[in-house]
């Protein structure tokens, strides 16, 4: 059995679209149920959309997703380089095999030549014009300097047929192909032609992409063939949509796993969820640790349908995730959020983070979630009115009243002091506890909606800034 052999091949244009991200998730899942290697190539011949620095932000952002390489720029191995732009001899050295072959062929057609050639559709094929260039028309030409490119000689009749892992049989005929460019006039590879030979000279099994390629793999595979080379197994897959019309699209700049990541979703929450844009489980589950979805996946559930990219349903997951982590993990995550929010310096993170830790979704909640307690302004006295509580303003001012005088008596300011306080002044002044509470809460918040109750917004804020808010919330009241 042959050993599989997958790969990742981004272009370095820039960050990591989650529909790449999910393209290199598959094939890394693929290549280690099958105890295979996974290997990453840089395809950065189309030095025209080239980003400095976008090379580290591929591997920053795998690395960050827990996604390993085997063999890599990086990482060296026995079919390097791995950055395509180093590797311009050698395409030019096949292509020159292919026009040996009669397989490919020199095009010097001019640019306006070419725009002669389109329809009233504006679409333009090519009609083989230089394909009959003789040999010393051909040397003529080059010893000018006339710039060209080198072509892939199509069959004009039969048709060519492949086997995909998800689609199917797919056939076209021959005629539909037009001779693509090969080599370009600035002597480097398309992607056509590139990946071909990339592919094979790497011992790639099984080529993962996405299915805007599932029309141009026949013109792949003349190549292989031209070759004589094994074509490898293909697993097409569909696009993400934004929703049902729109594809997610890395050129708009949408769903960029940085920006995930600084909204505060966890790594192994937006590979969980892309894992399922696409693929579906046997079982009725849907969170996967990256171990367990090595074990779990599987090409024959992937989708022939497209997925729509659901970010509440992420942000769900993401929430998942949180409840079930440690606190202390989940604190020093948290860190950086408090450090951004408008209580930055103010109050104890940690008591903050107690009472968030099942309240937020994603980390980037946390700035709405304490902001209540700087927006500290004038009560509306119907807040107060809770008749299921038996409580209303009048119950509420003499809670307060009484509590600044209890609160000043206390000496160790702390959750537990609190409650014994409370209680008290239920007993006191014959009230339902719950009443009690609520009216402290919203007078020590002026807030209706806190992330916890009074006694811990008391500890939170303090004995001196407790009292100071009772006495003014009373002064409204």
């Amino acid at each position: 059995m042959e050993k599989v052999r997958t790969r990742f091949a981004p272009s370095p244009t820039g960050f990591m679209h989650v529909g790449n991200l999910r393209s290199a998730l598959y094939a890394y899942l693929f290549a280690k149920q099958n105890e295979g290697k996974f290997i990453l190539r840089i395809e950065d011949t189309d030095l025209e959309r080239y980003v400095p620095g976008a090379v580290e932000v591929i591997y920053s952002t795998l690395k960050t997703a827990g996604i390993e390489f085997d063999e890599g720029p990086n990482e060296g191995g026995d079919y390097g380089p791995y950055v395509q732009s180093e590797r311009k001899e050698i395409y030019n050295k096949y292509a020159q095999i292919l026009i040996e072959k009669k397989a490919a062929y020199y095009c010097f057609c001019t640019k306006e030549r070419l725009d002669t050639l389109a329809d009233s559709s504006g679409i333009r094929k090519y009609d083989k014009h230089c394909l009959n260039l003789t040999e010393a028309e051909i040397k003529e030409k080059i010893a000018k300097g006339e710039r060209y490119v080198i072509r892939q000689n199509m069959p004009t009749q039969g048709i060519s047929e492949f086997t995909d892992m998800v689609f199917g049989h797919i056939s076209i005929n021959n005629n539909e192909l037009e001779d693509n460019v090969l080599i370009k006039s600035d002597g480097m590879p398309t992607y056509n032609f590139a990946n071909v030979v990339d592919d094979h000279l790497m011992g790639i099994t099984h080529v993962i992409r996405g299915n805007e390629y599932l029309s141009s793999t026949p013109k792949y595979n003349l190549l292989y063939k031209a070759f004589g080379w094994e074509i490898p197994k293909y697993i097409h897959l569909t696009p993400i949509m934004k929703d049902e019309t729109r594809k997610l699209s890395k050129r708009y700049g949408d769903a960029n796993f940085d920006d995930f990541l600084l909204k505060g979703y966890l790594p192994e929450a937006i590979v969980n969820y892309i894992s399922l844009l696409g693929w579906s489980p046997e079982e009725n589950r849907e969170k996967f640790s990256l171990t367990e979805l090595i074990e779990k996946f599987s090409v024959n559930r992937l989708s022939k349908s497209s997925s729509i990219f659901d970010e509440n349903k992420m942000k769900w997951l993401n929430g998942e995730y949180i409840k079930e982590m440690d606190f202390e993990h989940f604190f020093t995550l948290a860190i950086p959020f408090f450090e951004k929010s408008s209580i930055k310096d103010k109050y104890d993170y940690r008591k903050f983070a107690v009472l968030l830790k099942n309240r937020i979704e994603i980390f980037s909640e946390i700035d709405e979630k304490v902001k209540f307690i700087n927006e500290f302004s004038q009560i509306d006295p119907i807040w107060y009115e809770i008749p299921k509580m038996k409580l209303n303003s009048n119950i509420a001012k003499a809670v307060i009243n009484e509590s600044i005088k209890k609160f000043s008596l206390i000496d160790e300011w702390n959750e537990e002091s609190l409650h014994n306080a409370i209680t008290e002044i239920a007993t006191k002044l014959e009230y339902k506890a719950g009443a009690v509470y609520s009216a402290l809460r919203i007078a020590l918040t002026a807030s209706v909606v806190t992330p916890g109750g009074s006694v811990e917004m008391a500890d939170i804020l303090g004995k001196e800034e407790s009292i100071k808010r009772l006495k003014i919330s009373m002064s409204w009241l």
